[in-house]
């Protein structure tokens, strides 16, 4: 046995309402075709629009050439400025090159630029030409430097070559000439740049060791004239065997120090400017640097590591029979190298909060700046301990007569200051070579050559992208419409929501405009259009469902909302019947807001509201058309309380008193959310049809309307889908009604008249 609830829900199926949950929101590939076919206008319409603008922007915009020069910056030699440092890795020098693009690409850079375009620009005989530059076609003017430089910051891209040291300097200008002018002079530019930075650096330095140097050579001239003049005075002119090995070893200590001074001196000279250029880019920066390269935990592995160092090379020092010198100098090395790991641990840590956030430059100038400064510390470090070493010696020393001693001390204040001045020249000698020869680290491998065709825009592509975009766009928003249209558009949406379904009825639009305007009977009027047929399924399908009964006549026909059209298949659902020989009648149990009466044509009154007040008898409502057993009552005078009136005693004997000289009655009442009148009708009829108007209904109401009827547990017939513009899917059925009813009479008209 098949149970139903009326709304079309198989009963006894637990997960009845599981699987409805799940498919409501879902879509099948039936369902895209039906919705890509109902809007194919608008998708068309759409895409040739984004084609149509896609074309004009491709033929209107102005065409862009970009030239491009290349050069090479590899990784700054050794010099004496940098005592030495200098890392060959990778990885720094991809570091490298990309803080060389951001110097390239900055504004100070583009300044430079700016000016040697300036000066381009005065000797220029077609300034027209460089239009970036130029304040307006046609004017001699230029533009501000600032504003140049700033135009340049959109003109250049800056791109190196991956896993290369090659860097791309590209131009883009409206203008070929001026991209090839604007990339060839930012390579000159740069080139220019790279190159006295070196200089400087280098120049700095150079003046500070001759400086030095001077300085030492003074010193010598005047200790080698105390020396001797203090031999001369005294007599002494040579030590003895004991004393001349201490006087040796001060000297060879002095000597270590005056180098340790040196590398300290050139190592402050290095980190003075190292923090220049860092202060430039980041101020904070520098203070957090300093602060942590001079934790105590580092001061203090640096002090060990010293010792160790001075412990060592007295211990190499040594020439005793009795002391085994190799594993002493084995031991030492053993903790030397246990102390650095720690040091280069801590070390590491550094760095990496350095580099963490920080761009490319800021990286390598604080790579360069932590590593001078640990140099630095340990220089101080081993100069201290030096110091110590040769206070010792001195002590000992004082035990010799003051004549030998005052002696020492002038020799090895001259044997130092030989070594420190021959030290400081040689550094000297170097820097002033390494000044001249400076030529930087950029070589300009290709300049920029004027370019024949522009680079954008892509006139064909775009075009093509807008080929493609059109059609996905159009059909992009139509989903998009979709998604948030909750009407019911087509007897699926119906059927989905497991709703019982009659049929659809097609739209309707008459070539009569005051016809259009107040629909009435189609189904009398055009008897063999597919509206007509559609309004014999319903009728049909009525039949079929009361097939078994001998009382079933009385149908509600009402809707969700107003406006959906109950009226108009009121009316013609009637003709329908009446045209099959059944006494029908309709009518308009809408008393609030009637429509029966002018779709006929006739006054309001009297009709059934007169009747059920007593003022007028039954027969005197009814009336006749020209059609055979067609007749209808209009509403009447609208009372004050139409709900209490229909479900009244009164209306309950009234429709019985009917049902014996009718075949078919059909009530038009008012929409069952609105107003409770619908419910109370719904309950005293033998069948309720829903009039569902398509594109217009929304799905929530529909539903609402359904429940509302399942809950009075009144006698569902089904739904009507009205007004249905989507053929698409349906359209052999509609092919087939449509011509199968032509056949069956060629006129195809039928008019209507009331009887009088």
């Amino acid at each position: 046995m098949n149970n139903n609830n009326g709304t079309g829900t198989p009963m006894g199926n637990p997960n009845g309402n599981i699987e409805k949950y799940l498919l409501a929101g879902t879509k099948s590939l039936k369902d895209y075709i039906l919705l890509l076919r109902n809007n194919l206008k608008h998708i068309v319409i759409i895409s040739l629009s984004i084609i149509i603008l896609a074309s004009i922007y491709a033929f209107l915009a102005k065409s862009v050439y970009t030239s491009t020069a290349s050069v090479r910056i590899t990784n700054p030699q050794k010099n004496v400025l940098e005592n030495g440092f200098q890392n060959n890795d990778n990885t720094y020098v991809d570091r490298y090159i990309v803080s060389e693009m951001g110097v390239i690409g900055n504004f100070a850079t583009r300044k430079k630029i700016a000016q040697a375009l300036i000066d381009s620009f005065k000797v220029s005989s077609n300034k027209d030409l460089l239009p970036l530059i130029s304040e307006r076609k046609g004017s001699s003017a230029h533009k501000s430097l600032e504003q140049i430089a700033g135009n340049l910051g959109g003109a250049l891209t800056i791109e190196q070559n991956q896993g290369t040291d090659v860097v791309f300097i590209s131009a883009a200008s409206r203008s070929p000439y001026e991209s090839a002018l604007i990339a060839n002079c930012t390579a000159k530019e740069y080139q220019k740049i790279n190159t006295s930075i070196s200089r400087e650096k280098l120049t700095g330095l150079r003046k500070f060791l001759d400086e030095q140097a001077q300085q030492k050579l003074i010193e010598l001239r005047a200790i080698e004239d105390s020396l001797m003049k203090f031999q001369e005075k005294g007599g002494i002119i040579s030590f003895d065997v004991q004393s001349t090995d201490m006087i040796g070893q001060l000297s060879t200590l002095d000597a270590q120090k005056q180098a340790v001074k040196i590398e300290l001196m050139t190592s402050n000279e290095v980190l003075k400017q190292y923090k220049f250029f860092l202060k430039k880019q980041d101020p904070q920066l520098v203070e957090y640097l300093e602060s942590q390269t001079s934790q105590a935990y580092i001061n203090a592995l640096q002090q060990q590591l010293a010792e160790l160092q001075v412990n060592r090379d007295i211990a190499m020092s040594i020439k005793s029979p009795d002391v085994d010198v190799s594993s002493k100098v084995q031991e030492y090395d053993k903790r030397i190298t246990e102390l650095k790991q720690k040091l280069n641990s801590t070390i590491g840590t550094i760095k990496a909060d350095a580099y963490s956030g920080n761009p490319e430059q800021v990286r390598d100038l604080a790579q360069r700046l932590i590593e001078e400064e640990i140099k630095n510390s340990s220089l101080t470090v081993q100069l201290e301990q030096l110091e110590a070493a040769t206070r010792k010696y001195e002590g000992n020393l004082r035990r010799f007569p003051k004549a030998s001693t005052m002696l020492s001390q002038y020799q090895r204040e001259r044997e130092s200051l030989q070594q420190t001045y021959l030290l400081l020249n040689e550094k000297y000698q170097e820097a002033m070579i390494n000044e001249a020869s400076e030529s930087g680290n950029v070589l300009i491998l290709n300049p920029a050559v004027v370019p024949d065709e522009p680079s954008r825009p892509n006139r064909l592509f775009i075009i093509l992208i807008g080929f493609i975009l059109g059609p996905i766009v159009g059909f992009a928003i139509v989903l998009i419409r979709d998604h948030f249209d909750n009407t019911v558009k087509t007897p699926d949406d119906i059927e989905k929501e497991e709703i019982k379904f009659l049929t659809w009825i097609p739209h309707y639009k008459s070539n009569d405009k005051e016809k259009d305007d107040n629909l009435g009977f189609v189904v009398l009027d055009e008897i063999d259009s597919p509206v007509s047929e559609s309004f014999r399924t319903i009728k049909t399908r009525i039949q079929h469902s009361w097939a078994d009964s001998d009382i079933s006549k009385v149908i509600l026909i009402t809707s969700p909302a107003e406006s959906e059209g109950k009226s108009f298949v009121a009316v013609n659902l009637a003709s329908s019947f009446a045209l099959s020989n059944k006494r029908t009648l309709l009518i308009d149990c809408d008393l609030r807001r009637p429509t029966i009466h002018i779709k006929m044509g006739v006054e309001k009154k009297p009709g059934l509201a007169d009747h059920l007040s007593g003022k007028i008898k039954l027969d005197d409502t009814i009336r006749k058309t020209i059609t055979n057993n067609l007749s209808f009552i209009t509403s009447g005078t609208i009372p004050a309380n139409p709900a209490e009136i229909l479900e009244s005693k009164v209306f309950s004997s009234f429709l019985l008193e009917i049902r014996d000289f009718f075949d078919i009655i059909i009530l038009d009442s008012p929409p069952i959310i609105a107003v409770v009148d619908s419910e109370i009708l719904a309950k005293q009829v033998d069948g309720t049809i829903l009039v569902i108007s398509a594109d217009k209904t929304e799905n929530r109401l529909m539903k609402d309307a359904v429940d509302l009827l399942k809950r009075n547990k009144v006698a569902f017939l089904g739904t009507v889908l009205n007004n249905f513009k989507n053929k698409s899917g349906y359209g052999y059925y509609y092919k087939y009604n449509y011509n199968y009813s032509r056949s069956s009479n060629p006129k195809g008209k039928r008019s209507y008249k009331l009887k009088s």
